[in-house]
Formats: C-alpha cells, sequence, structure tokens
C-alpha cells in the first residue's frame, strides 16, 4: 500500500505578521512547528502501515527550512520524504497549492491513500487536502475519525454534525484527518538519528514538465488579498433586574424579541 502524507510548516505563535505589500504571512524569525492536524494525518499513515504493510512518504511545499517537518516525520517512522519548493511556488493561495501538490503527488507514481490534517492553523481554510483529490480525480473523505482497508476499497468513521458517521469508498482516496482521530506517535532516539541523516531530495518547477504555470504561484492563485488588519470588538453591557428569576426571564425574552434575535 502506498501511502502519501502531504504536511505543511506553520508558525508557532497567534502573533502572526503580515507583510503589508504582499498581503502574505512573513515567516522569517517565527519558530515554525509541523502542522499539529497533520501530525494526526501521519499518524493515520502509520497506522495503516502498521497494519497492512506498504510505504508511507511525506511531502511538504515551502522553503528549504520545512525540511525540519519532514524530518520530524521520517522520526516519527515514515519511510521517505520529499520538499516541493520553488521560487515560482511563492505566494500560492489554497488553490494554487493544492494543483502543485497534485502534480509532485503525480510524479512520485501511483498512490492508495493520500492523508492531510483537517485544516492548518495558520490559514484555517480547510480547503487544499480536499483541492488535492479535486485535480487528481480522486474520492474525499474528510474529518475522519479512523480508517480500516478492505481489499480495494476502504471503511471510515467521520465526525459529521449529528454524531459519527460510517462510509465506504473505493481506492484511491483522500482522507482528512481531525485532532479526535489519535493521538500522534513519539519518535524514536534510533529513528531521530537517522532522521537527521536521511537525504530529503527536493521537487521543483523543472521536474514537473508537464505542469502548468498558469495554476502556481501568486500569479496563478484566483485568491486576492484586498487588505488585512486586526477586527475591534465592543460590547456594552445590559443588565437586567427584577423581582424575581421569572420576571428577569421575561424581561430578558421580550429584549431579545425586541431586538429580533428571538
Amino acid at each position: 500500500m502506498n501511502i502519501v502524507v502531504c504536511i505543511k510548516q506553520v508558525p508557532d505563535t497567534t502573533e502572526i505578521k503580515i507583510d503589508p505589500v504582499k498581503n502574505t504571512l512573513i515567516r522569517t524569525g517565527v519558530p515554525s512547528i509541523m502542522n499539529p492536524f497533520d501530525k494526526n494525518a501521519l499518524e493515520t499513515g502509520l497506522q495503516l502501515k502498521d497494519q497492512y504493510g506498504g510505504k508511507v512518504t511525506v511531502i511538504s511545499m515551502g522553503p528549504p527550512q520545512a525540511k525540519a517537518v519532514l524530518r520530524e516525520a521520517l522520526s516519527m517512522g515514515a519511510d521517505e520524504a520529499y520538499l516541493i519548493t520553488d521560487r515560482a511556488f511563492g505566494g500560492s493561495d489554497t488553490y494554487a497549492t493544492s494543483y502543485i501538490l497534485s502534480q509532485a503527488i503525480q510524479k512520485l507514481g501511483t498512490f492508495d491513500v493520500i492523508l492531510g490534517g483537517k485544516q492548518a492553523i495558520d490559514g484555517d481554510t480547510g480547503q487544499t487536502a480536499p483541492s488535492i483529490a479535486e485535480h487528481l480525480g480522486a474520492v474525499r473523505l474528510t474529518y475522519i475519525l479512523d480508517l480500516k482497508v478492505d481489499g480495494n476499497k476502504v471503511i471510515a468513521r467521520r465526525q459529521v454534525e449529528e454524531g459519527i458517521e460510517v462510509i465506504e469508498a473505493g481506492l484511491p482516496v483522500l482522507c482528512t484527518a481531525t485532532k479526535e482521530s489519535n493521538k500522534p506517535r513519539y519518535a524514536t532516539i534510533r529513528n531521530k538519528i537517522a532522521s537527521l541523516k536521511a537525504e530529503i531530495p527536493e521537487i521543483t518547477l523543472a521536474d514537473l514538465p508537464g505542469s502548468d504555470i498558469t495554476k502556481m504561484g501568486l500569479k496563478g492563485s484566483p485568491t486576492k488579498v484586498k487588505a488585512t488588519f486586526t477586527p475591534k470588538r465592543s460590547a456594552d453591557g445590559v443588565t437586567i433586574t427584577g423581582n424575581n428569576p421569572e420576571e428577569i426571564a421575561c424581561s430578558l425574552i421580550s429584549r431579545l424579541a425586541d431586538a429580533k434575535i428571538l
């Protein structure tokens, strides 16, 4: 079984800095970590490998510093890792990123399962992984809690608003994992040492000759950020009084009805 896990290096802070000219994230000088939901996706892939055999390949798109999270993935048990990096990919939005990742996955060969986190904690869109499935023409199952393989199909439990949904899908399939999916394993000392010595090949634009460059980078991104700002929040509190709880409740309901909230 060939399992591909998409991981992302994200800022380890809530104080995100924005380039005022490009309206993109400034990552220089900001501590980075592996996106937590992607770590759940990696654990799902490693569990599939433990149970059914096969190979786990991790990929990440970003600058050279993103190799740090790829080495972390290798230390957790992934078999190989690739960094997708090129100046032409810079500034890609979720659409462009998903297209580039899909092209890289096709270059790596056939796959059975692609995994990713439900969203990244920096952008919070939850769009990239499902969009990869669209580019590849694969089935997608989002918000999975666990995944089992039965022949040429998978059986997944999904978290939905109404509860838990059990669904079957044929291979190949793309799935996104949630925090509730599992508890990511710790890296072993042996794997950590091996990951420091491991070669992490880079996939650049030159390695994707059949790709459409108009779907890459800042110019190939349909999302355009016109401005960024920190929203200002203010609230005026109102104290509702009365002789007893029933009177206070009636007064509250009346106020909510007048405000057309009820």
